[in-house]
């Protein structure tokens, strides 16, 4: 585990100036657009910032022909306005194929040093961009042996040649496993999400931007009888974080009590998390924890999407675990060998339940969901454009 970061909780009513960040930028003719009082994200050596790479990378983001049956793009897995999430529990992939797990937000992807749920070695955007793409367990886009049918695609497409050589003149505008990872990477990095009434209200110095549910939630949230900070810390609300400017690195993984199948600590197949990267009894049911930020539009929760809604959420933590009485998961999760020892139960109000739902709604940027620079560049006609059969919202 690496050392925890010293992030602490922001103090009520200290205003910040919100102007565009431009310390620590070495990569020319790229502006990062958020506010001074965050650091950017690490961009690694060998994958400089650039407005013309950013851009490409959305081109590819949206592009359904990285797929195998050119329906899936990395958009049918992440919506905007679900603040890149899919709304499923499960995501869905070519020829209608399962994912191994629900699919994350990418909101501030930059800073998290663990980019999927269980996997250590997922580090960089770049490499992570190769699971979908490539993967066979579970395939995801099924391209796996079609990459030069892949970089022909791209390369008999009216935009793409420009835009490569635009991004990459050092590469000489080459469209190969390389460019098409660190656009992706760039376009993923730009994706800031700091808008939210949360930050309006601590760093903004907007006392209007909060309610009075949502306030009194805050308080909750940060104390010692709910626990939720001690997981969901800092400005991501994750203790999983790197920026540009720290030399630290947090990346942690828990056991939050979802499963314990036959009283044995076995977590379903395919979802065993940490363990299925280590090999050690101790690291079962371990999984990344995930960013609170846009939280409220990101249902349906946990790995493997089986809470629904945030009240869940917290009657899920209420009781320190699920219990399964009957079916193929009967077992007590609360009794799991591996449950993090921050996860001892609590007695709630409604009131005091519907109060900390009203926080996490407040760490919504709507600004976010709306942003044209994240948003599809294709048109509506374009055989670029992904087959995208949204479920309903869950409320």
């Amino acid at each position: 585990m690496a050392l925890r970061y010293a992030l602490l909780r922001p103090i009520a009513g200290l205003a910040l100036a919100v102007t565009p960040a431009s310390a620590d930028q070495s990569d020319l003719g790229f502006r990062w657009l958020m506010p001074a009082w965050l650091a950017p994200p690490p961009v690694p050596d060998d994958n400089p910032m650039s407005v013309e790479k950013v851009e490409l990378g959305r081109h590819l983001f949206y592009d359904a022909r990285l797929s195998a049956d050119g329906t899936v793009g990395c958009v049918s897995c992440h919506v905007q306005e679900r603040a890149f999430t899919d709304g499923r529990a499960l995501s869905v992939g070519v020829f209608g194929t399962a994912a191994a797990h629900n699919a994350p937000s990418l909101a501030n992807v930059g800073y998290n040093p663990a980019l999927t749920w269980a996997n250590p070695h997922a580090d960089t955007l770049e490499f992570q961009a190769l699971f979908p793409l490539f993967g066979t367990g579970p395939v995801e886009m099924g391209m796996a042996g079609k990459e030069q049918e892949l970089f022909a695609r791209l390369t008999a497409d009216d935009y793409y040649p420009d835009a490569f050589s635009a991004a990459f003149p050092e590469r000489d505008g080459a469209i190969d496993l390389f460019t098409i990872t660190r656009a992706l990477g760039a376009f993923q990095r730009s994706m800031i999400s700091v808008d939210s009434p949360y930050d309006r209200y601590k760093y903004g110095g907007d006392r209007s931007a909060m309610t009075e549910a949502a306030l009194r939630g805050e308080q909750l949230f940060f104390d010692h009888r709910f626990e939720c900070y001690h997981c969901h810390l800092g400005v991501m609300f994750t203790d999983n974080l790197q920026t540009a400017r720290s030399p630290f690195v947090e990346t942690a993984f828990h056991n939050n009590g979802l499963y314990n199948i036959g009283g044995t600590g076995a977590y379903p197949p395919g979802a065993q998390g940490l363990a299925e990267f280590t090999g050690r009894e101790q690291d079962i049911g371990m999984f990344r924890t995930p960013s609170l930020r846009n939280v409220a539009v990101t249902a349906p929760y946990m790995h493997d999407g089986s809470i629904e809604t945030l009240r869940e959420v917290i009657e899920h933590y209420a009781v320190g675990g699920r219990t399964f009485n009957d079916g193929p998961f009967a077992g007590v999760g609360a009794n799991h060998p591996n449950k993090s020892g921050l996860l001892i139960g609590f007695k709630a109000t409604e009131q005091e339940v519907e109060d900390l739902i009203a926080f996490l709604e407040s760490l919504t940027d709507e600004t976010f969901l709306e942003k044209p620079a994240y948003a599809d560049p294709w048109p509506e006609d374009h055989p670029a454009r992904a087959i995208r059969a949204m479920p309903e919202v869950v409320n």
